[in-house]
């Protein structure tokens, strides 16, 4: 598509790509092709903007003068603490202003992306960073035993990128109408798990002091059974082996099962018959039978 824009003079029109989505109009299905009507005449031209592009457009330059102001305050803070430990002026001033204008870059990144439509995650995360080593070392040449004082002197960078974090934000809710995860979230549940994990342990030291014989006990049996032992193979018993039977139970195994068993009149006469099976003389294989006779009368 062609358009000289009111060209006028010697130079050639160039040709250019029409601006914003054009000629917005709703047609009629009841009607011929093309003869709707145009719904926004502002849309003829193809420049509409989104709603709500201005607004955000002016918080992004207020975040522009803001940074340039929590610039200032937080390099005079760091420049005093970087200065008293080197001692050296260009390279003081270096160092004061390498935190902020790191973030400066990692805010422009982050911004860029948002408008891109693609994840800032990483430079969110980065913005965070810097605000607090930024804080820390404003409070560092701040009066620590005065509150007022630390507070007066981390308060620039850590609203700095709390702001930051907020724009970012808005514009990807703006431009994809989606939610990333702030970095200041994970911040959160972190604190909230670490003042969670103290609570426990103030609590459980409390418990020791009044009763230490049972809490030991019960800690001890919290952490075996949080971290029980890998399974060991039970251990193989040997399998047992039947001892060689005797000359004695074998003759008694014999004569219990010959027909005459029990029979006293005829014990003398198959304890000769079975005697050489078991390996014994007659007369002792007659006196196992004899014995075995009286236990089974008794």
């Amino acid at each position: 598509m062609t358009a000289d824009h009111g060209h006028r003079g010697p130079f050639p029109a160039l040709s250019l790509p029409p601006d914003g989505p054009g000629l917005f109009e709703i047609s009629d299905p009841d009607q011929a092709p093309g003869t709707g009507h145009v719904t926004n005449v502002r849309r003829l031209a193809g420049g509409e903007r989104p709603p709500g592009s201005v607004l955000i457009t002016v918080a992004a330059w207020l975040l522009a003068l803001i940074g340039g102001g929590a610039l200032y305050v937080s390099f005079s803070a760091q420049y005093a603490y970087v200065f008293a430990a080197r001692h050296q002026n260009a390279a003081s001033i270096t160092e004061a202003l390498l935190l902020d204008l790191l973030m400066i870059v990692f805010t422009l990144l982050a911004l860029g992306l948002s408008r891109a439509g693609k994840s800032s995650r990483t430079e969110r995360a980065l913005i965070l960073a810097c605000a607090v080593a930024s804080a820390y070392m404003n409070a560092s040449a701040a009066d620590t035993a005065s509150p007022r004082s630390v507070v007066a002197y981390t308060v620039a960078p850590v609203a700095l990128a709390v702001v930051v974090d907020r724009v970012v934000a808005v514009i990807r809710r703006h431009v994809l109408g989606d939610d990333e995860g702030s970095a200041w979230t994970a911040l959160g549940r972190a604190l909230a798990g670490a003042a969670r994990l103290a609570g426990l342990v103030l609590l459980y030291s409390l418990r020791f002091t009044l009763a230490a014989p049972e809490t030991a006990k019960g800690l001890r049996r919290m952490v075996l059974e949080a971290a029980p032992l890998p399974g060991l193979p039970a251990p193989q018993e040997p399998e047992a082996i039947d001892p060689p039977p005797t000359k004695k139970a074998a003759l008694l195994a014999l004569y219990r099962a010959h027909p005459e068993y029990g029979n006293r009149a005829v014990a003398s006469k198959v304890a000769a018959e079975l005697a050489p099976a078991a390996g014994l003389q007659a007369n002792t294989a007659r006196s196992y039978l004899y014995a075995e006779l009286e236990s089974r009368a008794s």
